[in-house]
């Protein structure tokens, strides 16, 4: 019998981040399935339709990933972001949105893929996207911050009640230049200078922890948040001048 190929599932990987963690697993003999609301013009993985706000959408889109492959190996939960957004004023709407895209929906796509991969003999590596804003202060985007911070929590606890058949861990990224970076960060090149690496992060960046977070490598770590931010940032009276 041919061993099957190990199956990995990206969520919000069509573009950015996503994207490059999918090319990733792709380029390195993994099946690919993505999922966004929207088929994009084109794409080199399998795409599946899905609003990962919803938990029976979540739901099904474990089981059509199981229907097309047969397993699932790996879940990457990278889908997320949120606009700015005024604290004092920002809509009860719009922050429950928020929080139900960046920390509800890993929970969900995490259940339904535990109850998968607890199944199979060789188990599952879960990986959940967080960011920096979980781990500081975070101006305008309140809602956003705080359910990366509950993603981190939420990724210490699965892997703890999970264990041993599935690992669970989070990449945080930080500065990290996608197509879209200078729309966000103007000054890119006077900001990367805060960084002690000297430079934003790519996706390639974030792309290569999950690819060794998802490896036999990486067998013994469970629990654990790779923060992935060139150094942190120089404290302001130390900062370089431009």
């Amino acid at each position: 019998m041919t061993e099957m190929m190990p199956t990995v599932l990206v969520t919000g990987g069509t573009r950015g981040i996503g994207k490059a963690i999918a090319d990733v697993f792709g380029g390195s003999g993994y099946k690919v399935a993505v999922c966004g609301r929207r088929e994009p013009e084109s794409c080199a993985h399998s795409f599946f339709a899905a609003d990962v706000r919803e938990a029976e959408q979540c739901a099904a889109l474990i089981d059509k990933v199981k229907e097309e492959f047969g397993r699932l190996d790996i879940l990457v939960n990278n889908a997320g972001g949120s606009p700015p957004a005024d604290s004092a004023t920002v809509s009860a709407r719009f922050s429950e949105k928020i929080v139900r895209l960046n920390l509800l929906a890993p929970m969900w796509l995490a259940q339904a893929a535990n109850a998968l991969m607890q199944e199979q003999d060789s188990g599952g590596v879960i990986i959940n996207i967080a960011s920096v804003a979980a781990l500081r202060a975070a101006p305008t985007i309140a809602a956003y911050g705080a359910a990366k911070a509950g993603l981190i929590n939420l990724t210490k606890t699965l892997a703890v009640e999970w264990a041993p058949k599935v690992r669970v861990n989070a990449v945080t990224p930080g500065l990290i230049a996608t197509e879209n970076a200078g729309e966000h960060y103007p000054d890119m090149d006077v900001i990367a200078a805060t960084v002690p690496l000297g430079r934003f992060g790519t996706p390639e960046d974030v792309a290569a922890a999950c690819l060794w977070l998802a490896s036999q490598s990486a067998g013994y770590v469970s629990g654990a948040n790779i923060v992935l931010d060139g150094g942190g940032e120089w404290p302001a009276f130390l900062r370089p001048k431009t």
